[in-house]
């Protein structure tokens, strides 16, 4: 089916209702846009990707782990050594920023697909526990000791250790954090990747900055926490507060989990109403009828995926631009199924959600 159509054009990630309906009219911008203008919008790109980087730190399920971090970095019994507590901040940042830099580096360069580990439902599972666990911390039902990795009381704190331990903790909690920033991240390396195709160098140093960006406050709150009250009552009640934000993330991601077991299950006992079927039938239909097609790759664990489809999809510009083309949903729930990724292979789909337009060849 696909042989009697011709690929018009592709966008990947999140888009305003303005864009997307620019993107399905093929309204392209100038090929030859002024030097001196392309250099300021590199760099208000790399300002604003280090902005969001630093806001990442105050979403839901990074916030309440702060004070865990900083319990990690050896901030609170280590505050009488400012410039220790900045290097072991730092080692713990530039673990962050390289989590995420390596990755989208590596994403970019291989053209890897982004967004595998959401759709896999053993990681959901593992974050909801790992933050379960976190959370009923929180409560004193029992005690995680994270002061074995600081440097402790000793006197000799000067070693590598510490400061290798940080690091590693970084990676740990880039990762963890990954989990719930993930829209932002897969937009970001979506775009880095666009950017880089395009012929802008810079944009393999995106994931780099937006690691930057969440890594930012942590020497200084290492160097810092002089400054904050000793720990009492009042910290219980903070705690307290934390531990029922982890633990409803820690409910979220196994229930995500959950669903996308159920996901496969049926995809497993489905054998007529496979994805790749049901495009195959709407393609002929479409070709029959001379009409282009909108093909939207989405799946239920994709927040921007959910966004386009309550704030874009029912703006009237956008439904009146629809009328042109017949639109299939694409799901997208598992990567790794062969069915799905050979799909997605052919029309190169880097993450989600990625629109595809489609034109019908003449006869």
């Amino acid at each position: 089916a696909l042989t009697k159509f011709t690929i018009i054009d592709n966008q990947s990630g999140l888009m305003k209702p303005n864009d997307f309906v620019a993107f399905l009219k093929n309204e392209k911008k100038s090929d030859k846009p002024d030097k001196k203008l392309a250099a300021h919008g590199t760099i208000i790109m790399l300002l604003l990707v280090l902005l969001g980087g630093l806001g990442l730190n105050l979403t839901p399920c990074v916030l309440p782990m702060i004070p865990i971090n900083l319990a990690i970095i050896g901030a609170g019994d280590q505050a009488d050594n400012k410039w220790r507590g900045f290097s072991r901040g730092g080692a713990y940042g530039l673990g962050i920023a390289l989590a995420y830099g390596g990755l989208g580096l590596v994403a970019v360069l291989t053209g890897a697909r982004f967004g595998s580990l959401n759709s896999s439902p053993y990681f959901n599972i593992i974050i909801g526990i790992i933050f379960l666990v976190l959370g009923l911390a929180m409560f004193d039902i029992f005690n995680i000791d994270f002061s074995r990795f600081s440097a402790g009381k000793s006197g000799k704190t000067s070693g590598k250790a510490p400061i290798v331990t940080a690091f590693i903790m970084g990676i740990v909690a880039a990762l963890l954090a990954g989990a719930c920033v993930a829209p932002v991240v897969i937009a970001v390396l979506i775009y880095a990747a666009t950017q880089y195709s395009n012929g802008n160098i810079f944009g393999l140093l995106l994931p780099f900055v937006l690691g930057i960006g969440m890594a930012l406050p942590w020497p200084f709150a290492g160097a810092g926490m002089a400054v904050i009250p000793k720990p009492g009552q009042w910290m219980v009640r903070i705690n307290q507060v934390f531990g029922f934000i982890i633990v409803a993330a820690a409910l979220y991601f196994g229930w995500v989990g959950v669903r996308l077991f159920m996901n496969q299950e049926r995809a497993v006992n489905t054998t007529s109403t496979t994805e790749d079927i049901r495009l195959a039938t709407a393609l002929e239909n479409a070709y029959k009828n001379k009409r282009k097609v909108l093909i939207d790759f989405q799946a239920s664990w994709c927040g921007n995926c959910k966004e386009m489809e309550r704030s874009v999809f029912p703006n009237s510009r956008v439904q009146e631009a629809l009328k042109d083309f017949e639109v299939f949903k694409f799901s997208a729930e598992n990567f790794d199924d062969p069915r799905t990724s050979a799909v997605l292979d052919y029309f190169k789909v880097p993450g989600l959600p990625t629109f595809v337009i489609l034109k019908p060849n003449e006869d």
